[in-house]
């Protein structure tokens, strides 16, 4: 039987109901956001459902973080109002040309190290259908 973690004025949250809605939440968080534009830094990140096993790998990017850090210090905060944690597993810059529709992965995070070049690419894949995109282990 299912404990019930708290009960409200329209319902009563068990505890399989409250994992659902987590996992939910998961399924709710965007692959990919990056800037429409420019070269800038990006982290991979992996977002877990807290306590569950529930987890998944996203790419964010921005050419207003002056740091990897600060990217992750804006992410953390918003998943954790999901029920959700997340851990940096390393940074690198894109360079973004909507133009051509071409997005190129290189470098590495001072402070996270090397990010997987190659599973961040594959989550662009999924969001920039029909772009140009590449990888390498170059600095620049």
């Amino acid at each position: 039987m299912l404990g019930v973690v708290r009960r409200t004025a329209s319902r009563v949250v068990t505890r399989r109901g409250a994992c659902v809605a987590m996992a939910d939440a998961l399924s709710g968080v965007p692959d990919v956001e990056i800037d429409p534009e420019g070269t800038f830094k990006y982290i991979l990140v992996e977002v877990k459902v807290k306590g569950g096993d529930a987890h998944k790998c996203v790419v964010r990017g921005t050419k207003s973080a002056e740091y990897h850090n600060h990217i992750f210090e804006k992410l953390g905060p918003a998943m954790e109002s999901l029920g959700l944690e997340c851990k940096c597993l390393g940074g690198g810059k894109m360079e973004h040309n909507s133009k051509d529709k071409k997005l190129r992965v290189f470098g590495e995070s001072t402070g996270f190290g090397k990010a997987d070049h190659s599973v961040s690419v594959e989550k662009l894949r999924g969001a920039y259908a029909g772009y140009e995109i590449t990888w390498s282990d170059e600095k620049k």
